[in-house]
């Protein structure tokens, strides 16, 4: 397939896009040319991550944020917006359901929001291995809001840390996963949470414990001075933020299938944003997660460039005395580098 035109791209070509999407996606040599010519052209989208366990109605909350996100700006230029769902791959066949487009069927008709499933394949932390370049691709094309939905695998989700700008978590009540969040560093990862399916009962006191263990985690993420600590894990934790007052998640109860709430969590979206270019952390979070691409790229070279070279024979011949017990794996290792 002959490598998409960039200059299309940035003049907002959807088949162009999908084309190249789908080229990043299956690793496709001339994919790689594509990202650097638009590299530059990248660094203005706000980047939303939504996470949390499965659900908690994660989909749904995106289909609702699109649409009144739309609503948002001036009348003759609203923002456009790019939705990136990331599904679970089967660990057999390989293959993923795509379903969050089934969920946000009533966004189709909308030209200025573009949606694109992709799976997992396998990969832990919520994300796909090429959900970044798709990032680097939809920044390129224009689109002012790309929302980033998680695979919501519990415990694997803080990735999405590292490459989004405002995190929400979504939780709901009945699900028992007040004590899960607080163990897999759920919370300490969010900038907004959510709690979904208010009208079900004992939303409220989910709320509620979700504020507690907020104020829990805040209390072992600030400095002696009560400066706040930035929650990226990339981020060194001697790193405080600059003078300004600390970022205290809000916390939002709404039911996301009636559009309950949802302007106020827009309302915290758009406010973070500010925040973070008001003190500097926009910055900041930028230099994480290109070091986290560039470290991705690394190892990923490494790995292809040493399976490339290997002896299959002697990789076959070390496992079998790995097999035999006749070598650690650690000792594999050394033998074979």
């Amino acid at each position: 397939m002959p490598i998409p035109d960039p200059i299309a791209i940035r003049h907002g070509d959807r088949l162009a896009l999908s084309r190249a999407l789908t080229a990043v996606e299956n690793n496709q040599p001339e994919s790689r040319e594509l990202l650097s010519a638009l590299f530059p052209f990248t660094g203005q989208a706000h980047l939303i991550g939504i996470t949390g366990a499965p659900g908690t109605g994660k989909s749904t909350l995106v289909n609702q944020l699109a649409k009144n996100l739309r609503r948002e700006g001036h009348p003759d230029h609203p923002p456009q917006v790019a939705i990136i769902a990331v599904d679970p791959s089967s660990p057999f066949s390989g293959g993923a359901l795509l379903g969050d487009r089934i969920r946000m069927a009533d966004l189709a008709g909308d030209e200025s929001i573009f949606i694109r499933s992709m799976a997992s394949r396998g990969a832990l932390g919520g994300l796909a291995h090429s959900t970044a370049s798709f990032v680097t691709l939809l920044d390129s094309a224009g689109f002012d809001l790309i929302i980033i939905e998680t695979v919501g695998a519990g415990q694997a989700e803080v990735d999405i840390a590292s490459l989004a700008h405002t995190v929400l978590v979504v939780e709901a009540p009945g699900l028992g996963d007040d004590i899960q969040a607080i163990k897999a560093g759920i919370l300490e990862i969010a900038d907004i949470i959510v709690v979904n399916k208010a009208d079900r009962p004992g939303a409220d006191n989910t709320a509620r414990a979700l504020r507690v263990m907020l104020e829990m985690a805040q209390s072992q993420t600030s400095g002696p001075q009560g400066k706040h600590i930035s929650k990226d894990p990339c981020v060194p934790s001697t790193s405080a933020k600059p003078a300004t007052a600390a970022w205290d998640p809000p916390v939002h109860t709404i039911v996301a299938t009636e559009g309950k709430g949802v302007q106020a969590v827009i309302e915290d979206i758009q406010r973070h944003a500010r925040y973070l270019k008001g003190s500097g952390l926009w910055r900041q979070k930028e230099a994480t997660r290109l070091r986290r691409d560039l470290e991705a790229l690394i190892r990923d070279t490494l790995v292809n460039q040493w399976q490339q070279r290997r002896d299959q024979d002697q990789f076959e011949q070390v496992l079998a005395d790995v097999i035999q017990r006749k070598y650690s794996p650690v000792e594999a290792v050394e033998k074979l580098l």
